[in-house]
């Protein structure tokens, strides 16, 4: 008999008129759209105990309850994979995550994930949604992440990312020169031309970056950046569309994008960095569980500080 990992939401009263598969989508963050469309149409979810269809638009206060079969336990293998823990207690955990980590198994990445060296190092985390996995960074970009280690911190964790109480701040080596700090206020959706890709879109979902100079330099720029929403590869592309790509950003900038008069050790490291210049320096929330205030935070990594100081180096 298949066993089944139960979920519950009230919709909130800012998503009326907004489709059942959309507010799923914001509700269980960490899922992809083919999954919760796929629970739709396989009937595990259901809206004030009726059967729900994908396209229902919602009110606003509705009880949504999904039923998702739990997973087989041979389906993700628990690895050795060293992690980076800066923080942890019986509910939680803080993660230090380092570029090329790919977060969670996909088409392309089977294993060698960090949710596969989370099953190794927490075995009882297999019986969670995704291992305990509340938010995503992108394979190449590191940094600090949490992860729940009961169903109540899971849950709670959700909470705060939809209310947009989980704060996280991130450092960002940019193409060119930014004048001042500013907030970019920019709907993204997939992009229609290249599903790989997001793109701006006034369909889309809210997407709001605020960031500021944290360094400036004669050809690059230091961003200390904040998420108040968290779609897929929201700083690369808001960076992108106000003309300030990532260095290094293969996807939405050009990796060797190398100023004609740079200097050598610039130009010798900017040949060498492999990934958009991305760390997720700080994170910070209320503890689900204890409610304290907490905040952990990281320095940058060993590549992109090289790689800021090879810029201090351009200035001379």
């Amino acid at each position: 008999m298949e066993n089944y990992t139960k979920f519950s939401f009230i919709v909130p009263e800012d998503m009326v008129g907004q489709r059942l598969d959309k507010v799923l989508v914001v509700l269980c963050e960490t899922y992809s759209r083919s999954t919760i469309q796929s629970w739709i149409k396989q009937s595990l979810v259901t809206v004030d105990d009726e059967q729900a269809r994908q396209k229902d638009k919602l009110l606003g206060g509705e009880l949504l309850e999904i039923a998702v079969p739990e997973i087989r336990k041979g389906e993700w293998e628990a690895q050795d994979i060293e992690l980076d823990i800066v923080h942890q207690d019986e509910y939680m955990l803080v993660v230090n995550k380092p570029a090329g980590l790919v977060v969670h198994p996909g088409a392309g990445n089977p294993d060698k994930t960090l949710l596969n060296a989370l099953l190794y190092h927490f075995p009882e985390n297999r019986g969670l949604a995704r291992a305990g996995i509340v938010h995503r960074l992108d394979k190449d970009t590191s940094g600090l992440m949490v992860v729940a280690k009961t169903e109540a911190a899971r849950l709670g964790f959700i909470d705060q990312l939809v209310d947009h109480s989980l704060h996280r701040e991130y450092l960002a080596l940019v193409m060119g020169r930014v004048i001042s700090g500013t907030t970019v206020d920019e709907p993204i959706a997939r992009d229609k031309g290249d599903r790989r890709k997001m793109a701006i879109n006034m369909m889309g979902k809210e997407a709001v970056t605020h960031f500021r100079v944290d360094g400036r330099y004669r050809n690059h720029t230091l961003l200390r950046v904040q998420l108040e929403t968290g779609r897929t590869h929201q700083i690369r592309v808001h960076m992108k569309h106000i003309g300030f790509p990532l260095a290094g950003d293969p996807v939405y900038g050009r990796r060797l994008a190398i100023p004609s008069d740079c200097h050598p050790v610039l130009e010798a490291e900017l040949r060498t960095f492999k990934r958009q210049a991305l760390h997720a320096t700080r994170i910070e929330y209320i503890h689900p569980i204890t409610g304290e205030h907490e905040a952990w935070q990281r320095d940058l990594p060993a590549d992109m500080a090289r790689l800021i100081s090879a810029c201090e180096t351009d200035d001379d």
